[in-house]
């Protein structure tokens, strides 16, 4: 029997070590990086929060991509991914939209985040689009918005908000589910989906019939063999890496260069 009980709790510690390794990882990428990043403070309503900034090695200006988090907030891998995303050429702003909260587990991030205010985030993403776009002498004027999970479906919302942008990349987000959603969109929204992601993927029907009825641009791709999550879980620096995710990540990447080079 205490050998039966030993073997569950050693399965409870490497599976929390597991859950600890997969919010976390990215610092590698952080501190070999060429590229400056940086913390900058921002002016919200009410309050100020943090931003990470990772700029390029160009001689020219250059657009911004303002990042949006999964529920995790502001971890070690999406400073990461800003920093991929300057690799690629652009300038990368994540906003700390969870204002420096830590999650030890699953349960407490959904709770933190399905708690915040829609106005609170809606203010925040304002003033950070205005910091790139007024505060950043790099900036050429190109704004685009890109979100994970979560944050897929906040990037959706927000291309309805903001006609500033120049795209909208929704990473495996819900889309909107009726007109008044997506009636002031004024860019491309491109989409990017996990085939074994049936729940997220009901929405997008009803999104296309709505962005095509109001003649907007929506390009959702489904990436075969990926689960939720693949531009994380498909990361090679991921201890919980899934081939089927690696694949989809590589795809993605591909069609994603593609498009920020497409920005003014």
């Amino acid at each position: 029997m205490k050998h039966i009980i030993g073997i569950f709790i050693l399965m409870f510690a490497a599976q929390a070590l597991l859950a600890e390794e997969y919010k976390d990882f990215g610092k590698e990428r952080l501190n070999s990086s060429l590229r400056h990043g940086e913390w900058v403070d921002i002016k919200s309503v009410g309050r100020t929060i943090k931003a990470f900034v990772v700029y390029p090695e160009r001689k020219d200006k250059t657009p911004v991509v303002l990042v949006v988090s999964e529920i995790f907030g502001l971890t070690d891998w999406v400073r990461s991914l800003c920093d991929e995303l300057a690799e690629n050429g652009v300038i990368a702003i994540a906003p700390d939209l969870h204002s420096g909260q830590k999650f030890e587990d699953l349960d407490a991030a959904r709770k933190a985040t399905s708690a915040l205010p829609k106005e609170q985030v809606k203010a925040d993403l304002d003033a950070t689009a205005n910091y790139a776009l007024t505060k950043i002498p790099s900036c050429n004027g190109a704004l685009g918005i890109c979100g994970f999970c979560w944050g897929g479906g906040v990037t959706f919302a927000y291309a309805n908000e903001n006609p500033k942008l120049k795209a909208a990349y929704s990473f495996y987000g819900t889309a909107p589910d009726s007109a008044d959603k997506v009636k002031n969109i004024a860019c491309p929204v491109y989409g990017f989906y996990a085939e074994n992601d049936e729940r997220v993927n009901a929405t997008i029907p009803k999104a296309e019939e709505l962005m095509k009825a109001a003649a907007k641009k929506y390009e959702p791709v489904i990436y075969k063999g990926a689960g939720r999550g693949f531009m994380r879980s498909g990361e090679p620096d991921d201890p919980a890496m899934r081939e089927g995710d690696k694949k989809a990540r590589d795809e993605a990447w591909a069609r994603w260069r593609t498009l920020l080079k497409q920005l003014p």
